[in-house]
């Protein structure tokens, strides 16, 4: 961070937590990390697909994960784990919870009781609105990057995006 620009700049991740493009794209969020640090804050936003049965369910999950304060090391740990979660179903979410040692009983919880629906909610529809169409997809300094389709260059994209808003030279 500069002393231009104090805030970390927003890097937004738009996310289907079953979908295996999202688990490829962690490695690129794991090198952008790296790369900015603390100058870089990244927001996971829900964006389930209906060909997706338990991306809803998962980003529930991920959400009561996030109150448990393992947001990340749990959205990692269930992307990990696309193709067993499209095969078992909801009791993925709650091992996975469980093999992190979060309150899996909570989280099972969570997902009965639908406290954090309106979230998910909220994020679909404000993705919609932006014209989201696929997941991963990002947004950064009002830029739209859609890694659905290819995430070929993608990173770069977004290094590039991030290096403007900081005021950095390329390669910076």
């Amino acid at each position: 961070m500069s002393e231009a620009n104090p805030r970390p700049v927003l890097l937004e991740i738009w996310c289907d937590l079953q979908c295996p493009d999202c688990r490829s794209a962690l490695e690129d969020l794991h090198a952008l990390r790296a790369r900015y640090g603390g100058a870089l804050e990244i927001q996971l936003r829900h964006f389930p697909l209906e060909k997706h049965k338990y991306a809803f369910a998962a980003a529930q999950a991920a959400e009561e994960a996030a109150v448990q304060g393992r947001a990340w090391p749990y959205v990692e740990a269930l992307l990990a784990r696309v193709e067993e979660l499209a095969s078992r179903g909801e009791e993925v979410l709650v091992e996975t919870a469980r093999d992190l040692g979060l309150d899996a009983g909570e989280l099972e919880t969570s997902l009965i009781d639908g406290r954090h629906i309106l979230v998910v909610d909220t994020d679909q529809a404000e993705g919609k609105a932006m014209r989201i169409a696929g997941t991963p997809t990002y947004v950064v300094g009002g830029q739209v990057l859609d890694g659905s389709k290819s995430q070929e260059g993608l990173r770069e994209r977004i290094e590039q995006a991030v290096d403007g808003l900081l005021g950095r030279g390329p390669g910076a």
